[in-house]
């Protein structure tokens, strides 16, 4: 029997998320700004509509035959953001690709002077045992919603550039809390980011179409905890740091390259390319 899995990675979009969007980076008075993906090993299916990449994954999964070819990662990044926002309107965020391409811990730069802000300008990555090990295990996924059919994050937007500044921070924040393996830093990264979005675009987490109290459920966990964001916009899966257990929660297993960086440092990439460490 086929497995119903597949073999394509998942990605973990965590602090920085829209900055990957040049409607958001072009607004930025201190590029670059950053945002954080983490590689993730297919042992189980995640939600569809849930901020997992998953319709990403699904063209992968077509154009290279369900397994990721042995190409330099981010000439693949290029492949797959071209194989899905050709000819769109609004396209998605080259964030989607390099997080399902690249295994780590990566914290992606965009400079909307750079590829137009389409791709990241700079990569720094992580493929260090000890930090993958202890974000899985701190790191914890309550399932909540599906985003609903019709709806779209876009319809408000409150641009201001202050507010993108911080968004872009929250992800160097959240990147530095990892390798220092900063729980509480950790935590207040994800939040800051969340209020971020709340602040440019509102209906990231409220919405006449999503059903779910998204603010209300997003505050009882912070309070209670280090730190929570969504995996996306409208819900999907609300991402809980905790060093305790969290009721109902799952875990996952990191995508980690077989080697890494000399003392397990993050190992830094050239503008526009990058290397499997």
């Amino acid at each position: 029997m086929n497995n119903p899995i597949g073999k394509i990675p998942y990605r973990m979009a965590l602090a920085g998320g829209w900055i990957d969007q040049p409607f958001v980076s072009r607004l930025d008075p201190d590029p670059p700004g950053s945002m954080v993906v983490v590689g993730v090993e297919p042992t189980f299916r995640f939600m569809d509509r849930a901020g997992m990449a998953t319709s990403t994954r699904r063209i992968a999964e077509a154009l290279w035959h369900g397994a990721l070819p042995e190409k330099d990662p981010m000439a693949l990044v290029r492949e797959l953001y071209d194989a899905e926002n050709t000819g769109k309107a609004n396209p998605s965020g080259s964030q989607d690709m390099a997080g399902l391409i690249l295994p780590g811990i990566n914290r992606l730069d965009y400079h909307y002077e750079f590829a137009g802000g389409l791709f990241p300008a700079h990569v720094e990555s992580c493929n260090d045992p000890d930090v993958g090990r202890w974000l899985q295990e701190v790191l914890h996924l309550l399932p909540i919603a599906q985003r609903p059919d019709g709806y779209s994050p876009l319809d408000e937007q409150h641009l201001n550039a202050e507010w993108v500044r911080r968004l872009g921070q929250s992800g160097k924040a959240c990147f530095v809390a990892i390798l220092a393996k900063d729980t509480a830093k950790l935590g207040a990264s994800l939040n800051e980011c969340m209020g971020c979005w709340e602040a440019l675009l509102p209906n990231t987490v409220a919405h006449p179409l999503i059903t779910v109290d998204l603010l209300g459920l997003l505050a009882y966990y912070q309070q209670r905890y280090a730190g929570a964001m969504y995996s996306g916009c409208g819900g999907g899966y609300l991402y809980v740091v905790s060093e305790e257990p969290v009721p109902g929660a799952i875990k996952v297993n990191l995508r980690l390259a077989a080697k890494h960086g000399q003392n397990g440092k993050a190992a830094s990439r050239a503008p526009g390319s990058a290397v499997t460490l």
